[in-house]
Protein backbone atom coordinates (compact mmCIF):
# COMPACT_ATOMS: atom_id res chain seq x y z
CA UNK A 1 0.00 0.00 0.00
CA UNK A 2 0.96 3.22 -0.88
CA UNK A 3 1.21 5.71 2.43
CA UNK A 4 2.33 8.95 2.22
CA UNK A 5 2.32 9.88 6.10
CA UNK A 6 5.95 7.69 6.13
CA UNK A 7 7.25 10.91 5.32
CA UNK A 8 5.24 12.72 8.12
CA UNK A 9 6.25 10.84 10.76
CA UNK A 10 8.50 13.16 12.86
CA UNK A 11 9.55 17.18 12.52
CA UNK A 12 12.95 15.64 11.19
CA UNK A 13 11.76 13.75 8.45
CA UNK A 14 9.24 16.41 7.31
CA UNK A 15 12.26 18.78 7.46
CA UNK A 16 13.93 16.49 5.01
CA UNK A 17 11.10 16.53 2.44
CA UNK A 18 9.66 20.22 3.02
CA UNK A 19 9.35 21.95 -0.53
CA UNK A 20 8.90 25.28 0.14
CA UNK A 21 10.63 27.28 2.99
CA UNK A 22 10.44 31.37 4.29
CA UNK A 23 13.83 33.06 4.25
CA UNK A 24 14.91 36.50 4.93
CA UNK A 25 16.20 37.14 1.87
CA UNK A 26 12.31 36.75 0.39
CA UNK A 27 11.08 39.83 2.12
CA UNK A 28 10.79 43.76 1.32
CA UNK A 29 9.98 45.87 3.90
CA UNK A 30 6.98 48.63 3.03
CA UNK A 31 8.06 52.00 4.64
CA UNK A 32 5.29 55.48 5.05
CA UNK A 33 7.34 58.38 4.97
CA UNK A 34 5.62 61.69 6.07
CA UNK A 35 6.70 65.62 5.14
CA UNK A 36 7.42 67.19 8.38
CA UNK A 37 9.36 66.56 11.80
CA UNK A 38 9.03 64.00 15.02
CA UNK A 39 6.30 62.40 13.48
CA UNK A 40 6.35 58.46 14.38
CA UNK A 41 2.55 57.81 14.16
CA UNK A 42 1.30 54.19 13.82
CA UNK A 43 -1.91 53.49 11.34
CA UNK A 44 -4.63 52.48 13.47
CA UNK A 45 -5.67 49.79 10.85
CA UNK A 46 -2.51 48.87 10.54
CA UNK A 47 -1.43 47.84 13.89
CA UNK A 48 2.83 47.95 14.36
CA UNK A 49 3.03 50.40 11.09
CA UNK A 50 3.70 53.57 11.72
CA UNK A 51 4.89 56.93 9.62
CA UNK A 52 8.14 58.40 10.15
CA UNK A 53 9.42 61.58 9.48
CA UNK A 54 13.00 61.75 8.06
CA UNK A 55 14.30 62.45 11.13
CA UNK A 56 12.41 59.84 13.14
CA UNK A 57 12.89 57.28 9.99
CA UNK A 58 16.81 55.77 11.32
CA UNK A 59 15.15 54.10 14.41
CA UNK A 60 12.92 51.97 12.21
CA UNK A 61 16.04 51.89 9.64
CA UNK A 62 18.15 50.72 12.51
CA UNK A 63 15.80 48.16 13.62
CA UNK A 64 15.27 46.84 9.31
CA UNK A 65 19.07 46.75 8.94
CA UNK A 66 19.80 45.01 12.30
CA UNK A 67 16.89 41.78 11.46
CA UNK A 68 19.15 41.92 7.82
CA UNK A 69 16.04 42.41 6.01
CA UNK A 70 17.22 43.18 2.39
CA UNK A 71 15.38 45.61 0.84
CA UNK A 72 12.44 48.49 1.77
CA UNK A 73 9.85 50.11 -0.69
CA UNK A 74 8.93 53.84 0.12
CA UNK A 75 5.85 55.68 0.09
CA UNK A 76 5.93 59.30 0.28
CA UNK A 77 3.04 61.56 2.24
CA UNK A 78 3.82 65.17 0.71
CA UNK A 79 2.61 67.78 2.92
CA UNK A 80 1.45 69.48 -0.24
CA UNK A 81 -1.06 67.55 -3.06
CA UNK A 82 -2.40 69.47 -6.26
CA UNK A 83 -3.85 68.05 -9.17
CA UNK A 84 -0.95 66.30 -11.29
CA UNK A 85 1.07 65.10 -7.86
CA UNK A 86 4.12 67.58 -9.53
CA UNK A 87 6.02 66.39 -5.90
CA UNK A 88 6.44 63.59 -6.92
CA UNK A 89 9.06 64.78 -9.38
CA UNK A 90 10.65 67.37 -7.06
CA UNK A 91 14.51 66.46 -6.37
CA UNK A 92 13.68 67.87 -2.82
CA UNK A 93 10.70 66.08 -2.25
CA UNK A 94 10.09 63.80 0.87
CA UNK A 95 11.13 60.30 -1.06
CA UNK A 96 14.23 61.88 -2.76
CA UNK A 97 15.38 62.98 0.90
CA UNK A 98 14.56 59.51 2.21
CA UNK A 99 16.61 57.80 -0.69
CA UNK A 100 19.40 59.84 -0.20
CA UNK A 101 19.34 59.37 3.94
CA UNK A 102 18.66 55.76 3.31
CA UNK A 103 21.90 55.72 0.70
CA UNK A 104 24.27 57.55 2.69
CA UNK A 105 23.90 55.82 6.30
CA UNK A 106 22.63 52.57 5.61
CA UNK A 107 24.60 51.72 1.86
CA UNK A 108 23.35 48.10 1.85
CA UNK A 109 20.09 48.76 2.55
CA UNK A 110 18.49 48.37 -1.65
CA UNK A 111 16.18 50.85 -2.11
CA UNK A 112 12.57 50.51 -3.97
CA UNK A 113 10.60 53.18 -4.73
CA UNK A 114 6.70 52.78 -5.57
CA UNK A 115 5.92 55.16 -8.54
CA UNK A 116 2.58 56.32 -8.47
CA UNK A 117 0.91 59.46 -8.03
CA UNK A 118 -2.01 58.80 -5.42
CA UNK A 119 -0.35 59.95 -2.46
CA UNK A 120 0.25 63.42 -3.98
CA UNK A 121 -2.85 64.68 -5.95
CA UNK A 122 -5.75 66.36 -4.76
CA UNK A 123 -8.09 64.03 -6.41
CA UNK A 124 -6.36 60.75 -4.59
CA UNK A 125 -6.14 58.99 -8.25
CA UNK A 126 -2.91 57.72 -9.23
CA UNK A 127 -2.94 60.46 -12.73
CA UNK A 128 -3.82 63.47 -14.85
CA UNK A 129 -7.40 63.56 -14.43
CA UNK A 130 -9.52 64.19 -18.13
CA UNK A 131 -12.80 63.78 -18.28
CA UNK A 132 -13.83 62.37 -14.78
CA UNK A 133 -10.82 59.92 -15.55
CA UNK A 134 -7.04 59.37 -15.38
CA UNK A 135 -5.95 60.23 -19.07
CA UNK A 136 -3.31 57.52 -19.64
CA UNK A 137 -1.41 59.20 -21.94
CA UNK A 138 -0.90 62.44 -20.21
CA UNK A 139 0.07 60.24 -16.67
CA UNK A 140 2.88 58.49 -18.75
CA UNK A 141 4.39 61.61 -19.27
CA UNK A 142 4.97 62.96 -15.87
CA UNK A 143 5.50 59.45 -14.95
CA UNK A 144 8.93 59.52 -16.71
CA UNK A 145 9.30 62.92 -14.39
CA UNK A 146 9.42 60.81 -11.58
CA UNK A 147 11.36 57.62 -12.14
CA UNK A 148 14.30 60.17 -12.93
CA UNK A 149 13.90 61.89 -10.06
CA UNK A 150 14.21 58.95 -7.86
CA UNK A 151 16.87 57.41 -9.72
CA UNK A 152 19.16 60.71 -9.64
CA UNK A 153 18.09 60.39 -5.81
CA UNK A 154 20.02 57.13 -5.87
CA UNK A 155 17.05 54.76 -5.80
CA UNK A 156 18.24 50.56 -6.47
CA UNK A 157 14.90 50.12 -8.06
CA UNK A 158 11.57 51.63 -8.96
CA UNK A 159 8.16 49.85 -9.04
CA UNK A 160 5.80 50.98 -11.18
CA UNK A 161 2.64 51.10 -9.73
CA UNK A 162 -0.12 52.43 -11.49
CA UNK A 163 -1.64 50.52 -13.86
CA UNK A 164 -1.12 52.62 -17.10
CA UNK A 165 -0.58 51.14 -19.89
CA UNK A 166 2.56 51.32 -21.64
CA UNK A 167 3.95 52.36 -18.43
CA UNK A 168 7.24 49.98 -18.54
CA UNK A 169 8.37 51.15 -22.40
CA UNK A 170 7.95 54.78 -20.70
CA UNK A 171 10.06 54.61 -17.81
CA UNK A 172 12.87 51.65 -19.95
CA UNK A 173 13.25 54.46 -22.31
CA UNK A 174 13.41 57.11 -20.10
CA UNK A 175 15.62 55.68 -17.80
CA UNK A 176 18.07 54.73 -20.83
CA UNK A 177 17.82 57.90 -22.30
CA UNK A 178 19.10 59.40 -18.81
CA UNK A 179 21.95 57.51 -18.16
CA UNK A 180 19.98 54.87 -15.76
CA UNK A 181 20.44 51.82 -18.71
CA UNK A 182 21.04 49.32 -15.56
CA UNK A 183 18.47 50.59 -13.03
CA UNK A 184 15.84 47.61 -12.65
CA UNK A 185 12.15 48.37 -12.71
CA UNK A 186 9.21 46.21 -10.81
CA UNK A 187 6.18 46.26 -12.17
CA UNK A 188 2.66 45.61 -10.71
CA UNK A 189 1.69 44.69 -13.68
CA UNK A 190 -1.29 42.48 -12.45
CA UNK A 191 -2.95 45.03 -9.75
CA UNK A 192 -6.43 44.37 -9.01
CA UNK A 193 -9.23 47.46 -7.67
CA UNK A 194 -9.39 45.34 -4.48
CA UNK A 195 -10.84 45.54 -1.36
CA UNK A 196 -7.89 44.67 0.54
CA UNK A 197 -6.22 48.02 0.26
CA UNK A 198 -8.57 50.22 2.68
CA UNK A 199 -6.21 50.08 5.71
CA UNK A 200 -3.27 51.23 2.89
CA UNK A 201 -5.49 53.87 2.09
CA UNK A 202 -5.36 55.39 5.53
CA UNK A 203 -1.54 55.45 5.72
CA UNK A 204 -1.06 57.08 2.49
CA UNK A 205 -3.90 59.64 2.38
CA UNK A 206 -4.63 58.02 -0.98
CA UNK A 207 -8.29 57.61 -0.69
CA UNK A 208 -9.99 58.72 -4.32
CA UNK A 209 -12.37 62.19 -3.38
CA UNK A 210 -14.69 60.69 -6.41
CA UNK A 211 -15.42 57.76 -7.69
CA UNK A 212 -12.61 54.42 -7.78
CA UNK A 213 -9.85 52.97 -9.36
CA UNK A 214 -11.73 49.95 -11.68
CA UNK A 215 -11.02 51.65 -14.82
CA UNK A 216 -6.99 51.21 -14.43
CA UNK A 217 -7.14 48.18 -12.41
CA UNK A 218 -7.93 45.25 -12.82
CA UNK A 219 -11.71 42.82 -12.28
CA UNK A 220 -10.94 40.72 -9.66
CA UNK A 221 -12.90 38.57 -11.94
CA UNK A 222 -10.66 38.13 -14.63
CA UNK A 223 -7.50 35.61 -14.91
CA UNK A 224 -6.55 35.78 -18.14
CA UNK A 225 -6.97 39.54 -18.54
CA UNK A 226 -3.98 39.03 -15.56
CA UNK A 227 -1.80 37.27 -18.27
CA UNK A 228 -2.10 39.72 -21.28
CA UNK A 229 -1.34 42.58 -18.87
CA UNK A 230 1.87 40.83 -17.39
CA UNK A 231 3.07 39.92 -21.13
CA UNK A 232 2.52 43.30 -22.06
CA UNK A 233 4.90 44.54 -19.04
CA UNK A 234 7.30 41.55 -19.97
CA UNK A 235 7.61 42.35 -23.64
CA UNK A 236 8.21 46.22 -22.49
CA UNK A 237 11.12 45.57 -20.73
CA UNK A 238 9.64 45.16 -16.61
CA UNK A 239 12.75 42.92 -14.73
CA UNK A 240 10.38 41.49 -12.01
CA UNK A 241 6.42 41.10 -12.86
CA UNK A 242 4.61 41.73 -9.44
CA UNK A 243 0.77 40.25 -8.52
CA UNK A 244 -0.89 42.75 -6.16
CA UNK A 245 -2.88 41.33 -3.78
CA UNK A 246 -1.57 38.14 -3.05
CA UNK A 247 -3.52 35.81 -1.09
CA UNK A 248 -6.54 36.06 -2.81
CA UNK A 249 -4.93 35.72 -5.85
CA UNK A 250 -2.63 32.83 -5.56
CA UNK A 251 -3.46 31.16 -9.22
CA UNK A 252 -2.40 34.56 -10.52
CA UNK A 253 0.83 34.01 -8.53
CA UNK A 254 1.00 30.97 -10.05
CA UNK A 255 0.09 31.49 -13.53
CA UNK A 256 3.10 34.23 -14.12
CA UNK A 257 5.35 31.67 -12.44
CA UNK A 258 4.23 28.98 -14.79
CA UNK A 259 4.60 31.41 -18.01
CA UNK A 260 7.50 34.19 -17.76
CA UNK A 261 10.83 34.00 -16.91
CA UNK A 262 11.63 36.65 -14.61
CA UNK A 263 11.29 37.01 -10.99
CA UNK A 264 7.62 36.72 -9.77
CA UNK A 265 6.98 39.22 -6.70
CA UNK A 266 4.09 39.31 -5.04
CA UNK A 267 2.02 41.74 -2.51
CA UNK A 268 0.84 41.04 0.68
CA UNK A 269 -1.50 43.97 1.24
CA UNK A 270 -2.86 46.07 4.24
CA UNK A 271 -5.84 44.23 4.33
CA UNK A 272 -4.74 41.05 4.63
CA UNK A 273 -2.36 42.05 7.44
CA UNK A 274 -5.13 43.60 9.00
CA UNK A 275 -7.12 40.59 9.06
CA UNK A 276 -4.77 38.45 10.35
CA UNK A 277 -3.75 41.30 13.62
CA UNK A 278 -7.33 41.89 14.29
CA UNK A 279 -8.22 38.24 14.46
CA UNK A 280 -5.65 37.90 16.64
CA UNK A 281 -6.10 40.77 18.76
CA UNK A 282 -9.03 38.78 19.62
CA UNK A 283 -7.29 35.48 20.40
CA UNK A 284 -9.06 34.16 17.89
CA UNK A 285 -6.19 32.71 15.58
CA UNK A 286 -2.13 32.04 16.59
CA UNK A 287 -1.05 35.15 14.78
CA UNK A 288 2.50 33.59 14.28
CA UNK A 289 1.77 30.36 12.74
CA UNK A 290 -1.41 32.03 10.57
CA UNK A 291 1.22 34.88 9.63
CA UNK A 292 4.01 31.73 8.39
CA UNK A 293 1.13 29.67 6.86
CA UNK A 294 0.02 32.64 4.69
CA UNK A 295 3.15 34.02 3.76
CA UNK A 296 4.30 30.34 3.24
CA UNK A 297 1.23 29.97 0.76
CA UNK A 298 2.18 32.16 -1.37
CA UNK A 299 5.86 31.11 -1.57
CA UNK A 300 4.28 27.41 -2.65
CA UNK A 301 2.32 29.49 -5.29
CA UNK A 302 5.38 30.58 -7.06
CA UNK A 303 6.33 34.07 -5.59
CA UNK A 304 10.20 34.09 -5.44
CA UNK A 305 9.63 37.85 -3.71
CA UNK A 306 6.85 39.16 -1.17
CA UNK A 307 5.99 42.50 -0.22
CA UNK A 308 4.94 42.11 3.43
CA UNK A 309 4.12 44.09 6.51
CA UNK A 310 5.08 41.32 8.67
CA UNK A 311 8.48 41.41 7.24
CA UNK A 312 9.88 42.69 10.85
CA UNK A 313 7.80 40.07 12.66
CA UNK A 314 8.41 36.92 9.96
CA UNK A 315 12.55 38.04 10.45
CA UNK A 316 12.28 37.62 14.32
CA UNK A 317 10.41 34.49 14.17
CA UNK A 318 12.80 33.04 11.90
CA UNK A 319 16.05 34.07 13.89
CA UNK A 320 14.33 31.87 16.91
Amino acid sequence: MNRTRRLRKTENIRRLVRENRLHIDDLIYPLFIEEGKGIENEIPSMPGIKRFSLDTLPKELDEVTKLDIPAVLLFGIPSAKDEIGSETWNDQGVIQQAIRLIKKHYPDLYVITDVCFCEYTSHGHCGIIHDNDVDNDATLVNLAKQVISHAKAGADMVAPSGMMDGMIATIREALDNTGYPNLPVMSYAVKYASAFYGPFRDAADSTPSFGDRRTYQMDPSNRDEGMREAHFDDQEGADILMVKPALSYLDIIRDLKNNFDRPVACYNVSGEYAMVKAAAEKGWIDEKKVMMESLLSMKRAGADIIITYFAKDVARALKE
